[in-house]
């Protein structure tokens, strides 16, 4: 009988600490609040390289386009000949950024421009039509 008392309390404990950990997750899921986005005219441009980018051509050209207004320090990306940078909308454009780029240095490069067949295309990778997408989006709704 001693091994009945101890196996009900160990439950008693289990489920007492799963209703705790429950009510704690329901709690952290009603306050909290949806990312309120400080940036909402983010937009990404690339500038494509003829030349191989290495470390001290990467760091002039990071430093070259962090003095452009509009880019930010932490918003540019070298990899492969390819900078790709995120810039205001609001306070400059990818062709400006671009022009501003090629008058601080002698670089061959070019700006990318999107083909008009993808200009139109939606870019995210969820299916919309999904059945998780659709929960998930309910789900979100209701708790906000």
């Amino acid at each position: 009988m001693k091994i009945n008392k101890i196996v009900k309390k160990g439950l008693w404990a289990v489920l007492i600490t799963g209703v705790l950990f429950f009510a704690i997750l329901v709690f952290h899921i009603i306050t909290a609040k949806p990312a309120v986005y400080e940036s909402p005219n983010l937009q990404v441009s690339r500038i494509d390289f003829k030349e191989n980018i290495d470390s001290a051509a990467a760091k002039k050209i990071c430093a070259d386009l962090r003095s452009i207004k509009g880019l930010t320090s932490d918003s540019i990306i070298v990899k492969r000949n390819v900078v790709v940078y995120f810039h205001n909308n609001k306070i400059t454009n990818s062709k400006k950024v671009y022009d501003e780029l090629m008058s601080k240095g002698n670089y061959d490069a070019k700006r990318y421009i999107l083909p008009a067949n993808l200009a139109n295309q939606e870019v995210c990778p969820i299916d919309q039509n999904s059945y998780s997408y659709k929960l998930s989006k309910k789900i979100n709704q209701f708790f906000n």
